[in-house]
Formats: structure tokens, sequence, C-alpha cells
């Protein structure tokens, strides 16, 4: 009876300490994505590219493509530059079905809707699933791999908690 008292009160523990430092990390976590939104709002292709492991991969479901980020972002290029510049709006937003996370590492699963509009035109919005895989550095937290895995809908995207 002790030894199952003494698991459970272990158990007890542990799930409180773990539940505060989970807390802790997801606060960091939103900043990381807070980051991220901020830098496409505003055309920052270099704090974008601040937020990235320099051999993160993007990996699209949708294009069945797997590629360095970096060569991504080379590509994305242009469009950060007409943000910047005033020619169209961007933004990114992020809601998350699961977070698994630890003091150095991440998992992130849910949705980011991607919203555009070139000056005249409708904002364009995308509603992507997604997984993310983060590796915290030098007290900074860093993507290792986007997985952009298929279209979603704006229905799935109202599902999730903001």
């Amino acid at each position: 009876m002790k030894t199952f008292i003494a698991m459970f009160l272990a158990a007890l523990f542990g799930q409180s300490t773990l539940a505060s430092e989970k807390n802790t990390y997801t606060a960091e976590l939103d900043a990381f994505w807070q980051k991220i939104s901020r830098a496409v709002e505003t055309g920052d292709l270099q704090s974008y590219r601040d937020t990235c492991h320099p051999d993160a991969v993007i990996v699209s479901g949708i294009k069945k493509s797997s590629s360095p980020l970096a060569a991504v972002l080379k590509r994305w290029k242009q469009e950060f530059d007409d943000t910047r510049a005033g020619k169209i709006k961007a933004r990114v937003e992020f809601r998350f079905s699961h977070r698994y996370s630890d003091a150095s590492t991440a998992h992130e699963k849910g949705m980011f809707l991607y919203s555009s509009q070139k000056k005249g035109e409708q904002w364009k919005r995308e509603y992507i699933h997604f997984e993310g895989l983060l590796t915290k550095k030098e007290g900074r937290w860093l993507m290792m791999m986007e997985y952009q895995k298929s279209v979603g809908t704006q229905a799935e995207w109202e599902k999730l908690a903001r």
C-alpha cells in the first residue's frame, strides 16, 4: 500500500510539475508563432528567417515535395518585398489541435490561415493543415521542419481553439 501511495504521489507531483512547465513552453511557443505572424504582416524576411534552423526542411503534402526551407524562402522573397513595399497585404494566423513540448523540442499540429490582398482585389484566404517540428537552441525556438499537409476549410479552422 505504501508503494502505491508513493507512486501515486510521485505521479501527481510529476504531473503538476509538467503542467507548469508546459504552460511556460506554450507561452514561449506562442511568442515564436507571433514573431512569424509579425514578419509576414510587415514583410520582414530576415525576421522570418531568424525563426528557422539553417538546415530546416519544408514538406508539402499539397505539392508532394520536400525542400530546404532556405530555398523556399528565396522563392518567397518577392512576396515579402511586395508586402514591405505596400503592394500587397499579407498575414498568417495559427491555431493548434495539439502541442507537445519539453525544454528543447516541440511538435505542434494544427492549421494556419494565410491571407493576402493585392491592391484593388478581395482578400484571398488559404487554410492549411500543418505540423511544425521545433528545437530550442541558445534560448531561441527554431523551426526544423514545417509540414504543410493539406488544404483545409474555414469550418475546420473554426473548430480549432484560438
